[in-house]
């Protein structure tokens, strides 16, 4: 579990309701159903508007990423390859046709199948570097759903505000109803600007912070499938790839 995140996002609405707080104002004031279902209404909305469906439900899915990160571990992988490097060095590189079916990762299991079928390095890296840059693609496009919901949600807090002072402006003859159109209209914009800052774009940089550790950890897999190909010292493959994650 990612901690920090949890901390984060406690110690951000803490110190804004803490601050209406010590104001002297009153926490409730802050609760507004109509402002929170104008804004986050409206923002998913225009995210659903802009993205393609699958996009966006796996957008929506990788949101466990800000508190359960995907697992990375570099450290396995470097294992892995310097013992394929040495069951090639000893054994050539047909013997690793038996570990194939153990790896459960698709694009590792790809990656060892070409190196088998005698694959050039050069080719053997572009083969893999296609897949690699049209995931990468796939996932930042799923990510990037919530970098846009952060840039909608400010916007359509101000269009809150905007309503609940036209629901003002009706009122006026009539002062007991002016209290609660200025709150829709000024808790809106607080909706708008914190759920974007707090926690909209937050989440699209910490998504594409992973997206981007998967990325290098793909990249170490191809390097060291072409020095396997090129038939490098394992000692120097593992060198190398330590560099990746220092």
């Amino acid at each position: 579990m990612d901690k920090i995140s949890i901390v984060g996002l406690l110690l951000g609405i803490s110190a804004i309701v803490g601050g209406q707080v010590m104001e002297g104002g009153h926490v409730g004031s802050l609760v507004q159903p109509t402002a929170f279902f104008i804004v986050i209404g409206g923002t998913v909305g225009a995210v659903m508007v802009q993205s393609p469906f699958k996009t966006f439900m796996a957008g929506l899915g990788m949101v466990k990423w800000v508190f359960f990160p995907p697992k990375v571990d570099p450290a396995h992988l470097i294992e892995q390859i310097d013992q394929w490097s040495h069951i090639a060095r000893k054994e050539g590189l047909l013997a690793l046709e038996a570990q194939v079916p153990l790896l459960k990762d698709k694009f590792a299991a790809k990656g060892l199948q070409l190196l088998v079928d005698g694959a050039e390095p050069d080719r053997l890296r572009d083969v893999l570097d296609v897949e690699i840059g049209a995931f990468e693609q796939q996932m930042k496009l799923a990510a990037r759903i919530w970098e846009s919901a952060g840039g909608y949600a400010p916007t359509i807090g101000i269009l809150g505000a905007v309503m609940g002072l036209i629901h003002v402006m009706e009122n006026l003859s009539d002062p007991s109803k002016l209290g609660a159109g200025i709150a829709v209209a000024f808790v809106a914009t607080i909706y708008g600007v914190g759920s974007a800052n707090l926690i909209f774009l937050p989440v699209g940089k910490k998504l594409m912070a992973h997206i981007a550790r998967l990325v290098t950890l793909r990249e170490m897999l191809v390097d060291g499938l072409v020095g396997i190909a090129n038939g490098d010292n394992p000692r120097i493959i593992e060198s190398r790839l330590l560099g990746y994650f220092p």
